[in-house]
């Protein structure tokens, strides 16, 4: 085998890191089974992918299903806190796949690692965050040409990819996995909600039960982390700026007010709104003396941290994630993982038996897509909801549990309009 191109930071780590790839795997099913799958049909023969995300163990289950299907695939990080070295050195030294990541990456490796995985020249794109195609919309267009589509892995993404697509900027047809019933129902729901909490206790030690616990933000990942936080006996409030989510929020038993307001009898405050500034100077004005603060949306501007770096007369590092801000009126104020993603920052993200669906639809997306590019438009594209339910079927499958089928009279009757009372 030629050598590959990789940028880690211990090779050495390799064999700790395919350990952590292979437990990964067995609470992974779907991604199995695609696995054998992939091998026989090779719906990805000769194909370069290119992918930005989180260095994981489920990614690095991902990308060998990718290979499974014949595909030469490069990965980089779609985080610099995300990265588990360990996995990263398991990927170039045992699986021998391209791979530019680094726990800790600052600004220029960070776009130098997205420029070694764009060097591979990619057919396909696969993204967390929109990075990879925003690089090469502004700065390598020459790859244009010979790109035949995309997916997006996270809300945040659809979101960018969205606005280029409605400015007429988006080159490429752009799957929306993000969109996916199998991704967002499971993936943001539960794993947000349940890998975010983790990320606050590694980071904090902190008893949740009977802390005034704040979710900025009720979509998916919102919902999911107010849900486990009331679970584990936190009083939630929920912020909002949509009415309906706000009222949604509401009929589900939780306190809504404005930021500002939550910020004064807040204990911890997470942001997961995909928006900018969520989190700012009004609300550290407000907070109270201890109030800690975290993000589990993708990018670290959901916090105006420079503005509570402005504020501050010191700031002190109690603990590893911790960052803590000590104002002149005396208030402290704590910040986990410097306002990243705290559920990959501070712990490891979601649980493989959630990635297994989204990574799923990562697979099966990037196949429709070289079977497909030739009619798809420029634009960003729902999953197929054949696609969607087959991965509902296949995780069912998994899990020992049957349904039921319509009959062909049942069938009949929902297409029908003749029928009635």
């Amino acid at each position: 085998m030629n050598a590959i191109s990789y940028d880690v930071t211990d090779l050495a780590l390799a064999d700790e890191g395919l350990r952590r790839i292979d437990w990964a795997l067995a609470e992974m099913p779907v991604l199995q089974s695609l696995t054998d799958r992939f091998s026989q049909e090779k719906p990805l023969a000769d194909t370069r992918i290119a992918a930005c995300l989180h260095i994981t163990a489920e990614t690095a289950n991902l990308a060998r299903v990718l290979v499974a299907g014949g595909a030469d695939v490069a990965l980089c990080a779609s985080n610099p806190l995300s990265t588990q070295d360990d996995v990263a050195a398991a990927l170039a030294g045992h699986l021998h796949i391209p791979v530019f990541a680094r726990r800790g990456a600052d600004h220029d490796t960070y776009y130098r690692h997205l420029r070694g995985a764009l060097d591979t020249r990619p057919q396909i794109t696969i993204d967390d965050g929109a990075d990879l195609v925003s690089e090469i919309h502004k700065n390598r267009t020459e790859l244009l040409d010979g790109i035949l589509g995309g997916t997006e892995e996270t809300t945040t993404g659809v979101i960018r990819l969205r606005a280029m697509a409605a400015e007429g900027a988006l080159k490429y047809p752009i799957v929306a996995v993000n969109d996916a019933d199998t991704k967002h129902f499971f993936d943001n729901r539960y794993g947000t909600g349940q890998s975010t909490l983790d990320g606050i206790l590694r980071a904090t030690n902190f008893l949740i039960a009977g802390k005034v616990f704040t979710v900025i933000g009720y979509g998916w990942c919102g919902k999911g982390l107010a849900m486990r936080a009331r679970g584990m006996g936190a009083k939630v409030i929920v912020t909002e700026v949509d009415p309906l989510r706000a009222l949604e929020a509401t009929m589900d038993g939780f306190q809504v007010m404005p930021g500002v307001d939550a910020a004064r009898v807040s204990d911890i405050i997470v942001t997961v709104t995909g928006d900018k500034h969520v989190i700012d100077q009004a609300h550290f004005e407000a907070m109270k003396h201890g109030c800690t603060i975290a993000n589990s949306g993708h990018f670290d501007v959901e916090i105006n941290i420079p503005a509570l770096r402005a504020m501050a007369k010191q700031v002190l590092r109690p603990r590893d994630e911790v960052e803590e801000f000590h104002l002149p009126d005396g208030r402290r104020i704590r910040l986990l993982s410097e306002g990243r993603l705290v559920n990959l920052a501070a712990a490891e993200g979601h649980p493989p038996s959630v990635m297994d669906m989204s990574f799923a639809n990562q697979a099966m997306g990037s196949a429709f897509i070289r079977q497909n590019h030739n009619t798809l438009a420029k634009a960003v594209h729902p999953v197929p909801r054949e696609i969607d339910e087959e991965i509902a079927k296949l995780k069912l499958d998994t899990l020992g549990i049957r349904i039921d089928t319509l009959t062909p009279e049942q069938v009949a009757y929902l297409a029908s309009w003749q029928e009635g009372t």
